[in-house]
C-alpha cells in the first residue's frame, strides 16, 4: 500500500474546491481523478481523500509522478507533485532465509 499526500489541499476554502489527480510517466499524462470520481483502472485500486490518495496495492507500473491540482475560490489553483518509486514486492519476514556468515 502507498499513501500520496495532496499538499495543495488546504483547510479553509470558503467553498469545496475541485480536486484533480494526474499520473505522469515519461511523456504520457493520465487524468485519473476528476469530477469527483476515480477513472478505470484506478477505481478499484485507490481510495480518495481530499488531502491524499491511498493505493490498496502498488506495482512497478505505478512508478511515476502524481500531480494533485486543487481549484477553489475565484479559480485559485494550487498544485503539488509527488514522485512514487515502486522497487518491487517485498517478502514477508517469515519467508526470509538467513545466510550463514
Amino acid at each position: 500500500a502507498a499513501d500520496i499526500p495532496c499538499a495543495a489541499y488546504q483547510l479553509g476554502w470558503s467553498s469545496p474546491p475541485r480536486i484533480e489527480w494526474k499520473f505522469q510517466k515519461g511523456s504520457s499524462l493520465v487524468l485519473f481523478y476528476y469530477g469527483g470520481q476515480l477513472t478505470e483502472p484506478y477505481k478499484d485500486r485507490i481510495r480518495f481523500f481530499p488531502h491524499s490518495i491511498s493505493f490498496l496495492k502498488v506495482t512497478r507500473a505505478d512508478t511515476g509522478k502524481y500531480i494533485c491540482e486543487v481549484v477553489g475560490d475565484g479559480s485559485k489553483i494550487a498544485k503539488s507533485e509527488v514522485n512514487l518509486i515502486v522497487q518491487g514486492a517485498s517478502m514477508p519476514p517469515s519467508r526470509l532465509i538467513p545466510i550463514p556468515a
